[in-house]
């Protein structure tokens, strides 16, 4: 089968594509045919050698859709879609032809999600359902979504929809406003610079009385974020710029009694997260979310230009590989 591989870590040239053997069994796994493999940009922090736990060789690719190629009788055909911190660093993930998982892992894709777009699910919606999980947001609640245009962003709108808060999604370009306008939440475009006074006026526009969750899913955000919270407030935060260290106030943070909330998706199992897709499944096919957009496909023989351009800053949005089976 064709399949992503590197044998040693550090730079992109050490991903190749091969030809491996497909995978053999032990009890209590099931083999996938993958029609679907999300590149996230861990993937590439994984290859690049950024992530400790990885164990080498490997095959990356974290999230996934596909159908049950072997297994138990009963799972025969099945079509499922999964992601967790496991696929792509411990064990081999979905950047190959076929992968095998658990059948613990095993959740059942959403009939009205195609293969890209359950695929491009994976990781988004586990980190946006963790940082929604963990404000605790809820009907009513005002929550400012940062980079609501991104794939984590949208889902974490798609999300606090779904539990009828009141969403406010903040972007950086026009054309990402009418995005968001489809999905009938309050949108406007970021201040020009981090500002803390201006991106406080702008919120306090929608929310006189302060938003109790802001969720800056671009990490650079969180100082200015932390005076533009109401009382009470919690600013939800899954990357941080550079090496990681943020200079903040912490007088203005205990001031206003508000909390950081760090959300990492990569501490759930691929058995805790398709538990929880067992649940956003059933929310897709009745309708209460909706399938992410505008996703790009590649065939996997193209996979390692495309970690090239994303790592390059060439290429930007969501993109998918469809394996050569």
């Amino acid at each position: 089968m064709q399949a992503l591989r590197f044998n040693q870590t550090g730079d992109l040239s050490y991903l190749e594509l091969v030809d491996l053997p497909i995978p053999s069994l032990e009890p209590d796994e099931v083999l996938i045919e993958i029609k679907a493999g999300r590149l996230n940009r861990n993937d590439i922090s994984n290859v690049m050698g950024r992530l400790p736990y990885t164990t080498i060789p490997r095959t990356p690719g974290r999230d996934y859709s596909g159908i049950i190629q072997q297994g138990p009788a009963e799972l025969i055909g099945k079509e499922v879609w999964g992601t967790g911190k496991e696929n792509g660093f411990i064990q081999d993930g979905s950047h190959a032809a076929y992968m095998k998982v658990h059948r613990s892992a095993i959740s059942l894709k959403p009939q009205s999600l195609s293969f890209e777009e359950a695929a491009n699910c994976g990781t988004p919606y586990m980190t946006a359902w963790g940082a929604i999980q963990s404000c605790h947001v809820r009907e009513g609640t005002r929550i400012v979504v940062i980079g609501a245009n991104g794939a984590v962003g949208n889902a974490a709108v798609e999300l606090a929809k779904k539990n009828k808060a009141q969403v406010l999604g903040l972007v950086r370009k026009e054309e990402h406003l009418a995005m968001l306008k489809e999905q009938a939440v309050f949108a406007d475009l970021l201040p020009d610079a981090a500002d803390a006074k201006a991106l406080k006026s702008l919120i306090w526009t929608y929310f006189p009385e302060g938003p109790e969750v802001i969720f800056d899913t671009t990490g650079h955000w969180l100082p200015s974020a932390i005076s533009a919270l109401g009382t009470f407030g919690q600013i939800a935060v899954i990357v941080a710029p550079g090496n990681g260290q943020v200079t903040i106030s912490v007088r203005d943070l205990y001031r206003n009694g508000a909390t950081i909330v760090g959300v990492n998706s990569l501490l759930y199992s691929a058995s805790e997260c398709a538990t929880i897709f067992d649940g956003l499944a059933k929310d897709f096919d009745q309708h209460l979310l909706h399938p992410p957009k505008n996703i790009q496909t590649h065939a996997l023989k193209d996979a390692i230009g495309v970690y090239q351009a994303v790592q390059d800053g060439l290429a930007t949005g969501m993109h998918v590989f469809i394996p050569k089976h």
